[in-house]
C-alpha cells in the first residue's frame, strides 16, 4: 500500500485526487488590488471597512508569503494591473511585508503596517494619477492638496470605522522627515515612529523604482543607494540593513547584463551569501540563446556588470515563463 501511496505522489496524485498546485502569487495581487482599488473608490461611502480593508491587507501579506521573490519581481516587470494609485500601494505594502517580517514584527503589527501602505493616498486618490503623469510642477492649488492628503487620508479612514492607532498614525507621519520639513505637522525625528519610517522608506522606494509618463523609471541599485543616504532622509541603521537583505541592490525582477556579456533576469533574492541566480536569455552578442540558462553571480565570468532597463535590455518574457505557475497571470 505505501508503495502504491508513494507512486501516487510521484505522479501528482493521492486518493485518485490530482494535487492542486500553489496558487499564483501574481493573480493574489492582481485580486487584492482589484478590490482594494473599489473599496478605496468608494471609501466616503463606507462606515465599516476596517474588515474589509484588513482582509485585503491580509491577502497581500498572504501573496507575498507565498513567494517573496515572486512577489517582488511583481514592481520591476509591471505585472500588477490598475491605475497607478492603487498599483503604487501594492506594491509599497509587498515592500513593507517583507521589511516588517524581516524585522520581527508581529503578525496583527504586519497586518496593521500593511493596511496602512495600501491606504495611505486614499485622500487624494481621485488626484493621485494626474498628478503623477504631469510633467511639470505643481501649482500651488495642487502642492496643497498634496501636503494635506496624510491628514485627509486619515480623516476618511476614521470616518469609514478604522480605530487603529498604528494604522492611523503610519498613514499620517509617512511624509514627515526628521528635520521637520515634511508635511503635514512638520514633525522631527523624535516624534515619528519607526514603523511610519518603515512605510515611508518603501513608499519613496517604489516610486523611484517605477515608470511615469514623463520619466523612466530608476534602476535599482541606484534607487537603494540614494534612498539609503538621502541626508534629507536619514534612515537609521536597523532599517538600512533590512532593506539590503529583504530588497537588496538587485531584487528578483531586475534585468541585468553580466560579466560574460549574457542579458537575464535575477530570479531570487540573496539568501545571506552574496549569491544571486540569474535567468538568462541572450547571449553577448544579444542573440536569444537557444536554452535558457541559470547563472550564479559567484562565478567571476557570471558576475552582475550592470542592471537594466527593459529597453536597454530588449528582453520580451512573461514571469510564468522564468518562475512557473505560481508566478501565472
Amino acid at each position: 500500500m505505501n508503495q502504491y501511496l508513494n507512486s501516487l505522489q510521484d505522479l501528482g496524485m493521492e486518493g485518485g485526487s490530482r494535487f492542486e498546485p500553489p496558487p499564483s502569487v501574481l493573480h493574489e495581487l492582481n485580486l487584492a488590488n482589484k478590490r482594494l482599488e473599489k473599496l478605496l473608490g468608494d471609501l466616503r461611502n463606507e462606515r465599516n471597512a476596517d474588515a474589509d480593508l484588513r482582509n485585503i491587507a491580509r491577502e497581500v501579506v498572504r501573496a507575498v508569503e507565498l513567494n517573496p521573490d515572486i512577489a517582488l519581481a511583481c514592481l520591476f516587470l509591471n505585472q500588477i494591473a490598475g491605475t497607478y494609485a492603487v498599483r503604487h500601494c501594492i506594491e509599497t505594502a509587498i515592500v513593507v511585508v517583507l521589511v516588517a517580517r524581516g524585522m520581527g514584527r508581529a503578525a496583527d503589527e504586519v497586518v496593521s503596517l500593511t493596511a496602512a501602505a495600501l491606504t495611505m493616498n486614499v485622500g487624494m486618490l481621485r488626484h493621485h494619477d494626474n498628478f503623477q503623469s504631469k510633467p511639470g510642477s505643481l501649482n500651488s492649488e495642487e502642492m496643497a492638496i498634496v501636503r494635506r492628503h496624510p491628514e485627509h487620508s486619515a480623516e476618511l479612514l476614521k470616518y469609514a470605522g478604522v480605530e487603529d492607532d498604528e494604522w492611523i498614525s503610519c498613514v499620517l507621519m509617512h511624509h514627515e522627515n526628521d528635520d521637520g520639513s515634511g508635511y503635514p505637522a512638520g514633525m522631527t525625528r523624535e516624534q515619528i515612529t519607526h514603523n511610519a519610517r518603515l512605510l515611508s522608506l518603501a513608499d519613496r522606494y517604489c516610486a523611484r523604482v517605477s515608470a511615469r509618463n514623463y520619466r523612466c523609471s530608476m534602476l535599482p541599485d541606484e534607487a537603494l543607494e540614494k534612498l539609503l543616504h538621502d541626508p534629507l532622509h536619514p534612515a537609521d541603521p536597523a532599517l538600512q540593513e533590512q532593506f539590503h537583505r529583504q530588497v537588496g541592490k538587485y531584487p528578483p525582477g531586475v534585468l541585468v547584463r553580466l560579466a560574460n556579456g549574457e542579458l537575464g533576469v535575477v530570479i531570487g533574492r540573496d539568501c545571506g551569501d552574496g549569491v544571486l541566480e540569474v535567468h538568462c536569455m541572450r547571449d553577448a552578442a544579444g542573440k536569444t540563446l537557444a536554452t535558457s540558462v541559470q547563472r550564479r553571480t559567484d562565478q567571476a565570468e557570471c558576475a552582475i556588470l550592470e542592471a537594466l532597463s527593459e529597453d536597454q535590455a530588449e528582453l520580451r518574457f512573461s514571469m510564468k515563463q522564468i518562475w512557473g505557475a505560481q508566478a501565472a497571470l
